[in-house]
């Protein structure tokens, strides 16, 4: 180390620190390290320990220290019970070496700067190199760094020593207060190559004020509990207008009712997931693989619902007829993935996947919805130029009641999806540029927003769907009908024989007309049996 190196002497590894930051990230609060491995990043050994946004409080009075309450309203990172290991080979060739070192730095990710150095414009690097010793500005074997200008005291760093042939070095249980808000950064490195085949044991605990929820997803639990609140608003709409209006209800509805109880479950599930988070440090594996799968199935319902819509199905068509196994196989296909990647990302892990791996998990998914979107307007496209077909025909004949009231709704429809999908594209620039230009998570105050703003999307246009189709005494008048109801009846009326301008007209109409008037408006096989 250097406190008194020159500024220009040491020139900031920023790519290697940042390879450093990403090559781990860690979301759980109680950090437990089991026999792990150090891996070499560039000169160094390394094994990255944490890294947790903080809120800033003051230091803990003197016997509090070691407090390691939720809600003592302290923020903390508190070493326990961290061992090293070596194998005994390593013992042997190194007991008379003077750099059988470890060591563990803590800093906040502005100060990432004073980590790190290079001499000349050379190759940067973490760990001090024998020019840099030369030089005076640190110690070989060390790790590179320099005191914070706006804070002195940081890095913390603290060396872990083998004495003699020693096979186990301890670093005693020790608590650094946070008293500035900012991204930590906790790595155990070494750098003598002679400590290969190093571990680490032991745990490390990271404590915000409120709890030991990240900085980054603490807001996260109050917003769950904002959305468990409007889904029961939701609800409460939803199911009085359904048991009012009992016997008027569609196959469409109780879809939609389906997808409202998941959500129902799904946002209570990621509260108590968060809320068990806040209060032990570790995710519940049972809660958080339940709140996944709930959620899972509502995004794989909600789809399926919205395609089957589009195509008509119960409006204007009482069955998807050939498409019912393609519908099924892409729903299906569609859960799987996101099942997978869901609980990849949340049931059981405490890093976050490499990109490459991540990406593997992360383009099915994203194909997918890609296709389901498509089909979604390709279907509403169709579905649209068919109602406004049959709606033409009817005016000639003034009984267009039922079809506008189908083709109002299914304008409005269309309408909210091409926002959604508007919105959605922009918010997913806005996602690429936030995270492009975070590369050391600065912005994790505010990174919550966006997992929040997709569930926000999601209920906006669950509560249109549920305003377009709310149950109602007259819920029947968008439904497909084959009973020789209203429009129908009033159609084949005025298709009897009459005068000779009407029969007239009938001769002149295009052969498209009478097909169409011929598939809608003919009565069921039953009733020409009968």
């Amino acid at each position: 180390m250097a406190p008194g190196a020159a500024p220009h002497r040491i020139r900031p590894s920023l790519r290697l620190v940042a390879l450093l930051l990403l090559f781990l990230r860690i979301d759980a609060s109680v950090h437990d390290y089991a026999n792990e491995k150090f891996v070499s990043r560039g000169n160094a050994f390394v094994i990255h320990g944490g890294s947790e946004g903080l809120y800033a409080t003051a230091a803990p009075p003197s016997g509090n220290d070691s407090s390691d309450s939720a809600g003592d309203g302290y923020s903390f990172i508190r070493f326990e019970k961290i061992m090293f290991r070596r194998p005994k080979e390593a013992a042997v060739s190194s007991k008379e070496s003077d750099t059988n070192l470890v060591q563990a730095i803590v800093f906040e990710v502005e100060d990432r700067e004073y980590v790190g150095g290079s001499a000349y414009g050379g190759q940067r690097a973490v760990c001090c190199t024998p020019d840099l010793a030369k030089l005076g500005a640190c110690v070989q074997g060390t790790v590179i760094y320099r005191p914070s200008v706006q804070n002195p005291d940081w890095p913390k760093v603290f060396p872990i020593a083998f004495r003699g042939d020693d096979l186990v070095a301890v670093l005693p249980s020790h608590t650094i207060p946070i008293t500035r808000t900012g991204m930590y950064n906790l790595y155990f490195i070494f750098c003598d190559p002679g400590l290969n085949g190093l571990v680490i044991e032991g745990k490390t605990i990271w404590k915000n004020p409120s709890g030991y929820l990240p900085g980054r997803m603490s807001p996260l639990l109050n917003f769950y509990g904002a959305m468990s609140l409007a889904f029961v608003i939701l609800g409460i709409f939803w199911f009085s207008q359904y048991a009012r209006f009992w016997r008027e209800v569609l196959p469409l509805q109780n879809c939609i009712t389906l997808v409202i109880t998941l959500g129902m479950f799904e946002m209570a599930l990621w509260y108590f997931e968060y809320a068990e988070f806040n209060k032990t440090g570790v995710r519940p594996v049972g809660i958080t693989i339940w709140a996944v799968t709930f959620g899972t199935i509502k995004r794989t319902v909600s789809r399926v619902i919205i395609l089957m819509v589009s195509m008509g199905f119960g409006v204007v068509r009482p069955t998807l007829g050939g498409f019912t196994s393609k519908v099924i196989v892409l729903g299906t296909t569609f859960f799987l993935a996101s099942e997978v990647l869901e609980l990849v990302e949340n049931v059981g892990a405490v890093s976050d996947l490499s990109g490459k791996a991540r990406l593997f998990l992360v383009l099915p998914v994203a194909i997918l919805d890609a296709f389901f979107i498509i089909w979604i307007f390709t279907s509403l496209s169709k579905t649209l130029d068919k109602l406004q077909v049959f709606l033409n025909i009817l005016l000639l004949f003034s009984v267009a009641r039922r079809l506008l009231a189908k083709l109002d709704i299914y304008r409005k429809f269309t309408n909210s999806l091409v926002v959604a999908v508007i919105v959605s594209v922009g918010w997913m620039s806005y996602e690429l540029y936030f995270k492009s230009t975070d590369v050391y998570s600065e912005k994790w105050q505010s990174a919550w927003i966006i997992p929040a703003f997709w569930q926000v999307l999601s209920f906006s246009l669950l509560c249109v769907i549920c305003a377009l189709w709310a149950p109602s005494q007259n819920s029947m008048r968008y439904a497909y009908s084959d009973d020789g109801s209203d429009d129908r009846e009033d159609t084949l009326s005025l298709l009897k024989p009459a005068s000779s301008h009407a029969k007239e007209n009938w001769r002149s109409s295009s052969p498209e007309a009478k097909t169409a008037l011929a598939i809608d408006f003919s009565p069921p096989e039953e009733d020409k049996r009968e």
